[in-house]
């Protein structure tokens, strides 16, 4: 009987190490593709990211860098005033998105272009993405807004 209790008790621990274990292997699997993470174009420019990388690149839309295509091709520039890197995006751009203005774009960057695959612009007149701030004022260029 005894034997019994501790054999039990043994296949408990082994179950709940397994399940543990699975539970933890299906959540680092989900994080992969769900975390995009924020760099500005200087950091993009000094330190590139690893071929494929999805991740999110803030800033100012540069003045004079945004292109039209062919239906709803579009070619940017998007800076931190330090450094610039451009961008490519197929789709309907949001209402709000226009030249030196505040942008973040979800994407990879391929052979020195920034492939977006969403694009986000501020939501008002007075809006600016958290990151794209932190990265301004990183530079030392962020002028706030007066309301």
């Amino acid at each position: 009987m005894k034997n019994l209790k501790k054999q039990r008790r043994i296949q408990i621990i082994v179950v709940t190490v397994v399940a543990l274990v699975v539970s933890v292997t299906l959540i680092g699997f989900a994080f992969k593709d769900g975390i995009n993470l924020f760099r500005s174009p200087t950091q993009v420019m000094e330190d590139p990211p690893r071929k494929g990388e999805v991740f999110r690149i803030g800033g100012l839309v540069l003045e004079g860098s945004l292109i039209r295509g062919e239906g709803t091709s579009v070619t940017f520039s998007v800076t931190d005033t330090n450094k610039t890197v451009p961008v490519s995006y197929t789709g309907v751009l949001p209402d709000l998105f226009e030249e030196n203005q505040g942008m973040v774009g979800t994407g990879t960057l391929q052979n020195g272009v920034f492939v977006a695959s969403e694009i986000l612009a501020k939501h008002d007149e007075t809006y600016m993405p958290k990151e794209v701030v932190d990265a301004l004022k990183e530079q030392g260029v962020y002028k706030p807004t007066s309301e």
